[in-house]
């Protein structure tokens, strides 16, 4: 289970880079892909990051940007929302609210209090191609949590080591994430017109743009286009994360 001294020195080389990348960089996306090159040092091609609502009676709800960035495959995105996994994911439900430290998907699996419900949401990311993963939990001021996590495409246990690095690098990103994210921050919720709403509302119950224009009696094209504009005015880079943020937004409700 030890890197050769060798590894660890070229790892720990990486590490210090990333570091000194991030130092420079002035916008999330950029942050989101240098810590993307940095997890490929550990053949983690996969990275998710999320911030968590509030659990109730913990805080109040906050009508401010939920953070989603995500670079996995887009057909698991598009089924992790057509079967609502979101309601269920043991890893965003359970888990990341309650440890401090991060976390093998293997622990959480294995787990006596993990139903079948749950352990299906892995099963299926795995024929998707995540089939082993690693969360770091984040926890901020008054409750407030996020969860990073990177995923191999072949079966194996993170090694401690690789444990440690990436926990440092998220917990690095998060950092930097969050001091952009309050130099930004606006109570205002952005603005969707009716048509925008209809076609995230349905995008974020697991429809294809064909699906949604069939029922909003549209063309695909046009559903694309209102899609887009979504995207833009929820700053998301994929269909995915404009309708988690329009739904942690509360701007639509599935």
């Amino acid at each position: 289970m030890n890197f050769p001294s060798e590894t660890r020195e070229a790892f720990a080389v990486e590490f210090g880079r990333f570091l000194d990348q991030t130092n420079g960089i002035a916008r999330s996306q950029q942050l989101f892909d240098l810590l993307s090159a940095f997890a490929l040092n550990f053949d983690c091609p996969w990275i998710a990051y999320r911030s968590l609502t509030p659990e109730p009676g913990i805080l109040k709800p906050v009508r401010r940007d939920p953070a989603v960035m995500l670079n996995y495959p887009v057909e698991w995105q598009d089924r992790y929302f057509e079967m609502s996994y979101d309601r269920i994911d043991p890893i965003i439900i359970k888990t990341s609210r309650k440890r401090a430290g991060a976390f093998r998907w293997s622990e959480v699996y294995d787990d006596a209090s993990t139903t079948d419900n749950e352990r299906r949401v892995f099963d299926e990311a795995a024929t998707f191609g995540l089939r082993s993963g690693l969360s770091v939990p984040l926890h901020g001021p008054d409750g407030r949590t996020a969860v990073m996590s990177f995923a191999h495409p072949w079966d194996g246990e993170f090694k401690n080591r690789t444990v440690t690095y990436l926990e440092l690098a998220a917990f690095h990103f998060h950092r930097r994430f969050t001091k952009f994210e309050n130099l930004s921050v606006s109570e205002k919720t952005p603005d969707l017109s009716l048509r925008e709403k209809e076609c995230i509302l349905w995008t974020a119950k697991g429809k294809s743009s064909w699906e949604v224009g069939t029922i909003l009696g549209i063309s695909a094209n046009t559903v694309d286009f209102h899609i887009k504009n979504v995207m833009r005015k929820l700053d998301t880079c994929n269909r995915t994360a404009a309708a988690i943020k329009a739904v942690n937004f509360g701007i639509v409700d599935v």
